[in-house]
């Protein structure tokens, strides 16, 4: 009985191995993240948004795309400006693209914001994505960053009337006078970037490189993500200042 006894008293340390188990969680990050501590953005002020992909419209795009919807940008935008948490907002790029009325309407939505905003374009901000680079109080392009400007195309079934024309101009304005507004480049200027013939093959537009898109005034800075979070951290002292003498 006492060798019985001492042979079950042998078994039963092993229970807590079971315990070990738990480090799952570490390496799924691992695996997933290539990392063991994955920084916690908890209790940061300032909340990072990106616009990667093709930006996705009112169709939805086949499923091998990578895009940014709409949808799911503009819930964001309104829980940033609510949370009185989150004192600014850092929009990061890398699109080619897509629908301009949501391009525009996530513009639109930056735009307005009450609290601070930086843009940091890496890789390309091109098409639609220029409205909402330069939507921000202050853009940051990376050296090596690309921005495609040309004129709105139409896809689908093109009806051949003036209308079309017309239509197609008009929504054109919507862009141009956006870009204008919020940015420092002149529309003359803009517009000879839009419609200028041979620097891209086979199509009318542009491609603007990052220090050449700080000349035309379209950026205010080359830089990266140290300069974007700089930048922002100082709009935010500023706006705390400013509620300050406000109360």
């Amino acid at each position: 009985m006492n060798q019985y006894s001492s042979h079950t008293n042998q078994e039963e340390p092993q229970q807590p191995m079971k315990k070990e188990q738990k480090p799952d969680g570490i390496l799924s990050k691992i695996q997933e993240l290539g990392q063991t501590n994955v920084p916690s953005m908890e209790n940061s002020n300032i909340h990072c948004m990106t616009v990667v992909g093709q930006i996705e419209g009112h169709m939805q795009l086949p499923p091998q795309n990578k895009t940014t919807k709409y949808e799911h940008l503009i819930p964001q935008l309104v829980a940033v400006e609510q949370n009185p948490k989150i004192e600014g907002l850092l929009v990061i790029l890398n699109t080619v693209g897509g629908d301009v009325e949501a391009g525009l309407a996530i513009s639109e939505m930056i735009a307005s914001m009450s609290k601070p905003t930086v843009t940091l374009v890496l890789g390309g901000g091109h098409s639609i994505g220029v409205p909402i680079a330069v939507a921000a109080n202050y853009s940051l392009i990376a050296e090596t960053a690309t921005m495609t400007i040309h004129p709105i195309r139409l896809t689908g079934l093109v009806i051949g009337v003036p209308q079309t024309f017309e239509y197609l101009d008009k929504m054109q304005e919507r862009v141009i006078n956006f870009v204008t507004k919020n940015s420092e480049v002149t529309e003359d200027k803009f517009k000879e970037l839009m419609f200028s013939k041979g620097n891209l093959t086979r199509d009318i537009g542009t491609n603007v490189v990052g220090t050449d898109a700080v000349e035309y005034g379209l950026i205010n800075e080359v830089g990266g993500i140290g300069q974007a979070i700089k930048k922002l951290n100082e709009l935010i002292e500023e706006n705390r200042s400013k509620g300050d003498m406000v109360q």
